[in-house]
């Protein structure tokens, strides 16, 4: 009898479980992606801080990808990281274009399992406090 393999894409696999993740996005409060206004101020800022991102080749994918969305010149990052220094490190960085105070990081650090867990929220501090 010989050897039977099959593709790796006909191999059973536990679908990722995004439910909260995607309940959590559409309550009204949250930002998201879509909500990023066209203005230019909002659009260069988001694009300078994609920019610095991408250019850190020591960050995950994870990383490279998180979502970056600019308001009246107030960003929020969201998305899952690697680790705790990762996400230090992406506030930063957005907080270098952004300036002190107009960042508020929602980023997750991953646990162990498939799924991110929460991480404290960064404080978003304004110079003098």
């Amino acid at each position: 009898m010989g050897l039977f393999l099959l593709p790796a894409a006909l191999v059973a696999q536990t679908p990722p479980d995004n439910t909260k993740v995607n309940e959590r996005d559409r309550q009204p409060s949250q930002v998201t992606a879509d909500q990023q206004p066209n203005n230019r101020s909002d659009l260069e800022t988001t694009r300078q801080i994609r920019k610095t991102i991408t250019a850190e080749k020591s960050f995950s994918t994870y990383a490279h990808n998180v979502k970056v969305v600019t308001k009246a010149g107030k960003v929020t990052l969201r998305g899952p990281v690697r680790s705790e220094d990762e996400k230090k490190m992406l506030e930063a960085k957005a907080t270098g274009v952004a300036g002190v105070g107009n960042v508020t990081n929602e980023l997750t650090v991953m646990g162990t399992g498939a799924n991110p867990t929460p991480a404290a929220k960064s404080s978003n501090t304004k110079e003098g406090k």
